[in-house]
């Protein structure tokens, strides 16, 4: 596949920039799910990929569906089983991506653009950003269960409810974003963290994130129990070694991926 409207650029060692480019808002059409899905899953089986940032072109992040495109489109059998799918693979080619991912918010990120944000590891947002689930004023639902790793009970439902809208400033005093800042310090911001998280093991890394995703709804002890055996793997690595060497000797690592 050569994608079109996602585009994937090497910007630094081991750090990645993933743009929606689907202007004029960066819908998610059919098209760009597919496109989603093949380049998270390419970054999978990299290795000169350590760490993505996902942001998008223009002055939107992602509008979510093309609803222009939905009216008067005659329902084909399968057709609405199929466009789900497509987002749902799409949103866990994210989460599923053996590579973390920063979301750069650097506009509006509505309906499927929240389900995008919320699968990402670590979000940095432009001031002028904002999250919102605005299906509710357009005869859809959804998106809901996203916003729940992001909200908690009472704003998620307003928003859910009224299609509200919440902005970097507010998304920053909520602790959804680590960050929230001038549009043109924001790639900055998430390259800062990119940096540090690309001088780190990456089978260390890949390990944290696996563990991370799948312990997020066990219980305690099944989810410690997890992350034991993880550690357990971890340290029989050259990696693992090299990180404690390198703590005695008071040195910096050099990780070979090992």
């Amino acid at each position: 596949m050569q994608p079109q409207l996602v585009k994937l650029d090497i910007v630094e060692d081991f750090i990645a920039v993933v743009r929606f480019a689907n202007p004029p808002v960066n819908a998610h059409s059919q098209q760009l799910l597919e496109e989603t899905a093949y380049v998270f899953d390419t970054i999978s089986d990299r290795d000169d990929i350590r760490v993505a940032i996902l942001t998008g072109d223009g002055k939107t992040f992602c509008a979510g569906a093309d609803i222009k495109e939905r009216v008067g489109t005659v329902a084909e059998a399968g057709g609405h089983w199929q466009r789900s799918r497509r987002a749902r693979e799409a949103y866990h080619s994210i989460m599923e991506c053996r590579k973390p991912v920063i979301a750069a918010i650097n506009g509006v990120a509505l309906g499927g653009g929240l389900a995008f944000v919320a699968s990402c590891d670590i979000l940095v947002a432009a001031e002028t950003a904002c999250i919102g689930l605005p299906e509710i004023d357009v005869g859809l639902l959804g998106g809901g269960r996203h916003a729940q790793r992001l909200f908690g009970h009472s704003r998620l439902r307003r928003m859910m409810l009224t299609g509200m809208r919440v902005y970097g400033p507010e998304l920053y005093r909520l602790g959804v974003v680590e960050a929230s800042v001038p549009l043109p310090e924001l790639m900055e911001t998430a390259l800062v963290i990119a940096r540090e998280i690309a001088g780190k093991s990456p089978l260390a890394i890949g390990l944290a994130k696996h563990a991370l995703n799948n312990i997020e709804e066990m219980t305690l002890r099944d989810g410690y129990r997890f992350e034991q055996t993880m550690t357990g793997q971890l340290s029989k690595t050259e990696d693992s070694k090299e990180a404690m060497r390198a703590f005695v000797e008071k040195r910096k690592p050099v990780f070979r991926g090992q």
